[in-house]
């Protein structure tokens, strides 16, 4: 029995038409009690950026300003996660570091000279992300002294960076500043500043 397929209807393209892209639209505000889900940024809904280990620190510096990020996943040959690079990073002690040691100029620099390396990257559970509040964020990040944390799923067997959580994504979405080389101490400050806003 053979198929016959037929064609599909066609029109022209507006003017005015626009282009679809993923999305992670996450509320403009929240409060502790909130969902976690509302302060993670979804890889699902939106694409990670990515840098390679043989990039320039100016090359990965480049990328974050176009795309407006501060962090970069560095991506290995076989597509595996080989660490992070974030602007801080970029514009800390580390590319003095390897200059001074390296015999090298700030240019030649390579994101995989001071990124964080995979083996040191921390995760948590996407499962236990769906069942926690942001507060729960909030204390994971202070506790570890980060400014992000990376939200890991188990795919076909394989584990995968699901999401992103930020620290100042985070203070963006509570509307309290929190200092990003120091994470309130308590959540009554939190509470506190929350309540005179």
């Amino acid at each position: 029995m053979t198929t016959t397929y037929t064609r599909l209807p066609s029109r022209n393209l507006d003017k005015i038409a626009g282009l679809l892209r993923p999305a992670c639209v996450l509320p403009e505000r929240v409060g502790l009690d909130n969902p976690a889900l509302d302060v993670m940024t979804d890889f699902r809904r939106l694409t990670a950026f990515i840098a390679t280990p043989g990039d320039t620190i100016k090359q990965a510096e480049e990328r974050m300003i176009r795309r407006k990020v501060r962090l970069l996943f560095v991506m290995d040959s076989e597509d595996r996660v080989a660490g992070l690079v974030t602007s801080t990073d970029i514009h800390g002690e580390k590319p003095m570091q390897v200059v001074q040691s390296h015999g090298i100029r700030r240019d030649e620099v390579l994101v995989a000279d001071i990124m964080t390396p995979v083996e040191r990257l921390e995760a948590v559970d996407f499962d236990d992300i769906i069942h926690s509040r942001v507060g729960h964020v909030l204390e994971t990040l202070k506790a570890r002294g980060r400014q992000h944390a990376l939200v890991i799923e188990n795919v076909d067997g394989q584990q995968m960076v699901r999401g992103l959580l930020s620290l100042s994504q985070l203070s963006k979405q509570l509307g309290v500043t929190v200092e990003t080389t120091e994470v309130a101490n308590t959540f009554i400050e939190i509470e506190q500043h929350l309540a005179h806003a």
